[in-house]
């Protein structure tokens, strides 16, 4: 316990604070992120600084008007869009009677929520570790105590000392098991690429439809809501493209404006997978108004994370909430789909081939009668044409990966060279 801090409820009071000069996350996001962790928006206050007060962030004045509004709407959580420090926080709580909880406190409740695997977990807990590392620095009075006596460091060391050592432990403790997961993440990846098989990974805004998109493409089961951080945990599914062949499709977790360090950090083994990516699908809420600056921030993160070189696709989702005339309008800056009702996903996977290359055409000559061979190349997805030879044999003209060629030769029987 940092200190005795009031009790926290679902009534929340949105404080946006603008400080010039500096970039400040959007209010919209805000309110969606306290949508997403189940809190009831109740009134929203915006406060313009030059610079942050030392005492309260804000000024005093405006710490009145907020214990006001609390009271007015019956609020008892003050949600802010900035990181507050330490003493900062304190001191507004028990101005304001109420629980304050910063933007990334509030992403990572979510987060810890949505994780479900064993590595996303692990992933959270380092970032939650970490935050609380930077807590640890001054405004906490109960902590200038110091302790003595068997089984302590020494006599006289502070409880800020045992504390921030009893962090610095456990946060050693997880990283090692997160090296251990992306050990083996790292094995898997090597096993792909010894078989040439090529990953493409979804990016994108968060809730912009990429869970959604992947479920389409794959026919998977990815949890897939209206709501931020929906998709937590990395999932993957082979897909086969017509052209190119078997590719491994990645879902990642959504990126948010000015996205904090500590979970950029934390998430790094997740995050490799868009690292070592052969082409990332930028997923982009094409209804957004703001499509243009949320595209901008996932650039400034795939940056951050050095994968802002590598080959894209930018797909516009949701085309089916936008008017005819919108849908033209956007022909020209990305691939126009629809993953709800699919609308130019046959356009999409065209293009995954054409960037990732085509394998050239090859002929197959199936015997009369030989229904079976015939259908399973169909399914397969790579025939172009079909014709009925004169000795009523039949030449099919498919467009194949290397390893799908080699089940044509043993399966078909005859092949000829590509033409």
């Amino acid at each position: 316990m940092l200190f005795d801090r009031p009790e926290a409820g679902r009534r929340t009071l949105l404080l946006q604070i603008e400080l010039r000069q500096k970039a400040n996350p959007d209010a919209q996001e805000l309110a969606e992120l306290a949508r997403s962790a189940q809190l009831v928006v109740a009134s929203v206050a915006t406060v313009k600084r030059e610079a942050p007060h030392p005492r309260w962030f804000i000024g005093s004045g405006k710490v009145e008007e907020l214990a006001q509004l609390l009271g007015m709407h019956d609020a008892d959580v003050v949600l802010v869009n900035h990181d507050l420090s330490p003493a900062q926080q304190r001191n507004l709580e028990q101005a304001l009677d109420c629980r304050l909880i910063t933007r990334t406190e509030l992403i990572l409740t979510i987060f810890a929520d949505r994780a479900r695997s064993h590595e996303g977990q692990l992933q959270v807990e380092l970032a939650q570790l970490k935050h609380a590392q930077t807590r640890l620095v001054r405004g906490w009075t109960h902590l200038d105590r110091q302790k003595g006596g068997i089984g302590m460091r020494g006599a006289g060391e502070k409880q800020i000392e045992l504390d921030q050592r009893m962090l610095s432990e456990r946060i050693k403790a997880t990283q090692a098991k997160i090296s251990e997961v992306s050990k083996r993440r790292q094995q898997n990846r090597r096993g792909r690429n010894r078989r040439g098989t090529p990953t493409v990974t979804l990016v994108g805004y968060t809730n912009a439809g990429k869970s959604t998109l992947f479920n389409s493409l794959t026919d998977a089961e990815v949890l897939a809501q209206d709501m931020l951080f929906a998709t937590l945990d990395p999932t993957m599914r082979k897909v086969r493209v017509p052209g190119t062949g078997e590719v491994v499709l990645a879902d990642t977790v959504g990126f948010v404006s000015l996205l904090p360090h500590t979970l950029v950090e934390a998430f790094k083994a997740t995050l490799e997978e868009v690292i070592h990516s052969d082409l990332l699908l930028h997923v982009v809420d094409a209804s957004d108004p703001l499509w243009r600056e949320r595209m901008e921030q996932v650039q400034q993160v795939l940056d951050e994370i050095g994968a802002a070189e590598l080959r894209q696709i930018v797909v516009l989702n949701k085309a089916d909430l936008l008017n005819p005339e919108l849908q033209q309008a956007l022909e020209g800056f990305g691939c126009l789909i629809s993953a709800e009702s699919r609308q130019g996903l046959d356009v999409l996977i065209k293009q995954i081939g054409d960037v990732l290359g085509v394998v050239a055409p090859h002929q197959v000559i199936l015997p009369a009668g030989d229904g079976r061979n015939r259908a399973w190349l169909y399914r397969s997805g790579a025939v172009l044409n079909e014709t009925l030879l004169e000795d009523g044999s039949v030449q099919l003209t498919v467009q194949a990966d290397q390893q799908l060629l080699g089940q044509i030769k043993q399966k078909a029987g005859l092949w000829l060279d590509n033409q």
